[in-house]
């Protein structure tokens, strides 16, 4: 990799501000000075400083983000906010983007990243990952609702879902609900064909990973590497 892309994807700043790095002679390349922004480095293997500071290259970052209502989980969107506006600065040079999908109207766990390959995985009917909403209905759920949940229900157009974990909570019109397939507005669906309504929808787990309950709506943090393997892992 050439040595200004490396401090680029390092997060090192502009195009503009890496030339005058380069340029100002305070680069080290395993000890040595350089000021060639096309000098080929390994980034696993060499060590790059900036003065004192080591410059530490991560191929892939992991966020766990919050989501609020009002943002679409997108990239990009014509009319709305995306989830990717939420990023911080220090993030955006890996280019993030949202692992599937929460409604706009829905909040809670959404992780953001530039891994396809962890994505794919992750979002690949065949590996079943759970997910699990903390839910508000229109009236009180019925144990029968539970029963019918297990089974698994038919939607509007006539797919029958796999089995789902339904748990309703002291209050009867609350519940936490695990699914392991994500297909189109699938908890309000399921709400609908067992005669009920989703009033308020929050993702709290993907895998074996819950949201961090010290993150306020809207809010960002990295991933440890222990949470990045708790996120594929089933419980």
């Amino acid at each position: 990799m050439r040595l200004d892309k490396f401090l680029s994807n390092s997060g090192k700043g502009s195009r503009k501000d890496i030339k005058q790095l380069l340029k100002s002679g305070i680069v080290t390349v395993n000890g040595k000075p350089s000021k060639d922004p096309a000098l080929h480095i390994n980034e696993e293997h060499d060590h790059i400083m900036i003065g004192d500071t080591p410059v530490i290259y991560k191929k892939y970052i992991y966020l766990m983000l919050n989501k609020p209502q009002g943002y679409v989980s997108a990239v990009y969107d014509k009319r709305l906010p995306v989830v990717t506006e939420l990023v911080p600065k220090e993030y955006a040079h890996f280019e993030v983007f949202p692992v599937g999908r929460l409604d706009i109207d829905t909040e809670g766990l959404l992780i953001l990243t530039n891994d396809g390959d962890l994505t794919h995985r992750v979002l690949s009917p065949k590996s079943h990952v759970d997910k699990t909403y903390y839910v508000r209905t229109a009236v009180p759920l019925k144990q029968t609702d539970a029963e019918e949940f297990k089974n698994g229900v038919v939607l509007d157009d006539g797919y029958k879902t796999m089995p789902a974990v339904l748990e309703i909570c002291e209050n009867p019109d609350e519940c936490l609900l695990t699914i392991k397939e994500g297909k189109f507005h699938q908890v309000k669906r399921m709400m609908e064909a067992v005669g009920n309504k989703v009033i308020y929808l929050k993702r709290i787990k993907m895998g074996a990973l819950r949201l961090d309950s010290s993150l306020n709506t809207g809010q960002i943090r990295e991933l440890t590497e222990e949470e990045v393997i708790l996120l594929e892992e089933k419980e």
